[in-house]
C-alpha cells in the first residue's frame, strides 16, 4: 500500500495521485506540484490516504509544496491575466477570419506557457495564429480543440434537474452514453428532453443502466401474452420496472378487464426483444406511427451521430 493525496488541476476533472510525502495535508488545501506540464497549483480533493500500487501511474511524484500565500497571490495573478490573454486570443482569431470558438484560455503556475482551449467543426490551420500570440506574449504558446462536451465542462451550467453539471463538479471522464439507455429506462425519446446543456445525450443516463438492466430482465415486454397464478391469460398493457408489477388485459369471461399481478405471479415466453434493445418502437404502438413520432427518431438519429463524432473527436 502507498501513502497518497489526491489533487485535482482547474483544467482537468480527473484526480491525480501525488506522494504527500511528511506534509500534512488536508481536503481543501492548495499544493504545489510537478506534473508533465510542469509546475503546478492544484487543490487537494482526497486527503491521505492508502491505494494499492496498480491504482498509481509510476513514477509517483511527490507534492513540492503546501502553497503559501505568495503562490495563492501568483495564483490568483494568472487568472487575472488569462483574461487578458482571451480578450488579445479573440482579436487575432478575428483577423485571421479562423472559423473556431475560443472557450478558455489558462497560464500554468510558473507561466511557461499558455494554453488556448477551441471548438470547431472541422481541423484549423492556425499555425499564423500561434506565431501572433507568441510574439505578444513572449511565451509557449499551445492551441488545444476540445469536444463540446470539455466546453461544457469547462463553462458549468445548471442542467434540468437543476443542479449544477456533474461534468463540471464530479465526473472525471465522460463515461459512453447511447440512445439505448432511454430506452431501457423507458425516457421520453424526444432529444430535447434527453440532451444535455452541451447538445449531446445526458451523462446522468448512465447513473442507472445497470439497475435498470438487472430489472427489465425480469418483466416481459407491452405485448406478451402471459398466465398469471390465478389461470388467467391475456396480454401485457403496462409495466412499472421499479416495483416489478404488470397489468394484464385478461378475458373475464365475455368481458377484458386489466388485473395487476406482481411479476413472479406470471409465466411468459419472450416474444419481442427486450425493451431497450435499440429495435423499433413501432410494434409497441400496433404498428401506428405518426408523423410526430417520425421527426423525434429522425433527430434521435442525427443526436446518435453526433455522438458518434464525438467519441471520435474524444480518442
Amino acid at each position: 500500500m502507498i501513502k497518497v493525496v489526491g489533487v485535482r488541476f482547474r483544467s482537468a476533472g480527473k484526480v491525480y495521485y501525488f506522494d504527500p510525502k511528511n506534509f500534512k495535508i488536508k481536503k481543501g488545501d492548495h499544493v504545489i506540484v510537478e506534473t508533465a506540464r510542469g509546475v503546478e497549483y492544484g487543490t487537494v480533493v482526497l486527503g491521505i490516504k492508502e491505494v494499492t500500487d496498480e491504482e498509481v501511474s509510476q513514477p509517483l511524484k511527490a507534492v513540492i509544496r503546501i502553497a503559501t500565500e505568495k503562490d495563492d497571490k501568483q495564483e490568483k495573478g494568472n487568472r487575472e491575466k488569462e483574461k487578458e490573454a482571451l480578450k488579445i486570443c479573440q482579436e487575432k482569431i478575428t483577423k485571421h477570419k479562423l472559423e473556431m470558438k475560443l472557450i478558455d484560455a489558462e497560464y500554468t503556475f510558473d507561466n511557461n506557457k499558455i494554453l488556448f482551449y477551441f471548438t470547431a467543426d472541422g481541423r484549423v490551420d492556425f499555425r499564423e495564429l500561434v506565431k501572433d500570440l507568441a510574439a505578444v506574449f513572449k511565451t509557449r504558446i499551445e492551441l488545444r480543440q476540445i469536444g463540446v462536451r470539455d466546453e461544457t465542462k469547462i463553462r458549468g451550467g445548471i442542467g434540468i434537474c437543476g443542479r449544477p453539471l456533474c461534468c463540471h463538479t464530479f465526473l472525471d471522464e465522460f463515461a459512453p452514453v447511447s440512445i439505448k439507455m432511454a430506452k431501457e429506462q423507458n425516457l421520453s425519446l424526444n432529444p430535447t428532453k434527453i440532451s444535455g446543456v452541451c447538445g449531446r445525450l445526458m451523462c446522468c443516463l448512465k447513473n442507472e443502466e445497470e439497475t435498470y438492466e438487472e430489472l427489465n430482465r425480469r418483466l416481459p415486454n407491452v405485448g406478451d401474452f402471459v398466465t398469471a397464478d390465478d389461470g388467467l391469460k391475456g396480454e401485457v398493457h403496462s409495466v412499472n420496472v421499479l416495483r416489478q408489477l404488470v397489468k394484464v388485459l385478461v378475458d373475464v369471461g365475455d368481458e377484458k378487464e386489466i388485473h395487476e399481478y406482481k411479476v413472479e405471479q406470471l409465466r411468459f415466453k419472450r416474444r419481442h426483444g427486450r425493451r431497450g434493445d435499440g429495435k423499433s418502437e413501432k410494434g409497441d404502438k400496433g404498428g401506428k406511427y405518426d408523423a410526430a413520432q417520425d421527426k423525434e427518431l429522425k433527430a434521435l438519429e442525427q443526436l446518435e451521430k453526433k455522438e458518434g463524432k464525438s467519441k471520435l473527436d474524444e480518442d
